[in-house]
C-alpha cells in the first residue's frame, strides 16, 4: 500500500487493472485501517479517473454475492449520499411508492456516513431485518414488490471499510461505487449524484451496460430531485433539465427537507409521507422522484402519466401497505 499511496500523492493515477487488484486487497483484508483512511483521503484530494472506477467496481462485482431474480424485471433508487445536505430518506420512501405502483424494486444501501440516516439506519429503525438469503428476498419481491439488500452483507470490501468510514465521517470513493455496484444487477436505475463531474462518470461507466439509467442531480448541490433548483437528468438517450415544477408542480426549499437529528425522526418522516401526515414540500419531493423512477422504467409512458401513478399509489395506501409487507 505504501507504494500505491506515494504514487497517488505525485498526482499520479492508476490504471484500470492496478484499481482492480487494489479493490481485491481492500476486500482480502490486506491493509490497515490507517492506509484505507489515507487512501481515501487521497481521493478527496483528486478525482477519481474511469480507469480507476471501473477497476474497483469491477473488483467489488467480481468479490460480491451476487443475486439474480430471474424473470422478474425490476430497479434501483439509490443516490451516491455525501452531498452533505442530511435530507430525509426521499430515495427509501420513493422506492416504496414505485412499489405501491406496481413496479419491482431492488433497492441496495447501507448505513450513513456524512448524514444523519442512510437507507439501512431508517429501514432497520422500522423493524426490517437484513438478510441475504435469496428465499426470503424473492419472497420480499414478490410479496411487497420491493425487497433490500444491505450492502456489508453481499460486499466483503465494503464491510472492511465500514468502520473507517464511520469514523472519517465524510464522502469516500465508496460513495461513488456503491449505486453502481447492486449486487443484483438490476435492469434500471436512477442514481442521483452530488455533482455533475460524478454523473460524467457515472454516464460513462453505465453505457458500457445493459442498463436503462437516469442519473440525477440538482443544481445546488442535491443527489436527488429534491425541487429547490433546477435538475439535471442524464438517460440513455441524451439529456433533459427540468425546473422544479416540472418534475413536482411546485419549488420547495431547503429547510423542508432536514432529515432532523436522529434516525427515528428520519423514520417517522419516511412514514409521515407514506400515511398522509407529511409536510406537502416532503410528499412532493417524493412523488417527483418515484415518477423518475417509473418513467425510467415505464418509457411507454409520458412523465405525467407516471407522476400520476405514484400519487395513486401514495394516496391510495398501496406504498404503506408495500412497507408494512416489507417489515413483517
Amino acid at each position: 500500500m505504501k507504494k500505491i499511496l506515494q504514487h497517488l500523492l505525485e498526482h499520479k493515477t492508476l490504471t484500470q487493472e492496478e484499481a482492480y487488484q487494489l479493490m481485491l486487497g481492500i476486500g482480502k483484508g490486506d491493509y490497515t485501517n490507517a492506509e484505507l483512511a489515507a487512501l481515501t483521503t487521497i481521493y478527496l484530494m483528486h478525482n477519481i479517473t474511469i480507469p480507476e472506477l471501473i477497476g474497483f467496481k469491477q473488483a467489488l462485482y467480481d468479490m460480491c454475492n451476487q443475486i439474480q431474480f430471474d424473470g422478474i424485471s425490476y430497479t434501483d433508487i439509490v443516490g451516491t449520499g455525501g452531498d452533505n445536505k442530511n435530507t430525509f430518506n426521499i430515495s427509501t420512501t420513493s422506492a416504496l411508492v414505485v412499489a405501491g405502483a406496481g413496479y419491482k424494486v431492488v433497492k441496495h444501501g447501507n448505513y450513513a456516513v456524512s448524514s444523519t440516516s442512510g437507507s439501512s439506519n431508517v429501514l432497520e429503525n422500522l423493524g426490517y431485518t437484513f438478510t441475504n438469503d435469496k428465499a426470503l428476498l424473492t419472497a420480499q419481491l414478490q410479496e411487497a414488490n420491493c425487497t433490500f439488500l444491505h450492502a456489508p452483507l453481499f460486499h466483503p470490501a465494503l464491510a472492511k471499510v465500514a468502520t473507517v468510514r464511520k469514523e472519517l465521517g465524510i464522502r469516500t470513493i465508496f460513495n461513488l461505487l456503491g449505486p453502481l455496484v447492486n449486487p443484483a444487477c438490476p435492469q434500471y436505475q436512477v442514481l442521483g449524484v452530488y455533482n455533475l463531474e460524478v454523473a460524467r462518470l457515472y454516464e460513462y461507466v453505465l453505457q458500457q451496460g445493459t442498463t436503462t439509467y437516469s442519473i440525477v442531480h440538482t443544481y445546488d448541490g442535491y443527489d436527488e430531485a429534491t425541487l429547490t433548483s433546477d435538475t439535471k437528468i442524464i438517460k440513455n438517450n441524451g439529456s433533459l433539465i427540468c425546473t422544479p415544477e416540472q418534475l413536482g408542480k411546485r419549488t420547495v426549499q431547503q429547510a423542508d427537507l432536514y432529515s432532523g437529528n436522529s434516525v427515528g425522526q428520519a423514520a417517522t418522516i419516511l412514514t409521515n409521507v407514506l400515511t398522509h401526515q407529511a409536510t406537502w414540500a416532503q410528499q412532493a419531493v417524493v412523488l417527483a422522484n418515484a415518477a423518475i423512477a417509473i418513467s425510467n422504467m415505464n418509457t411507454l409512458i409520458t412523465y405525467q402519466d407516471a407522476y400520476n401513478q405514484a400519487v395513486e399509489s401514495l394516496e391510495s395506501g398501496r406504498a404503506y401497505q408495500c412497507l408494512q409487507s416489507l417489515i413483517q
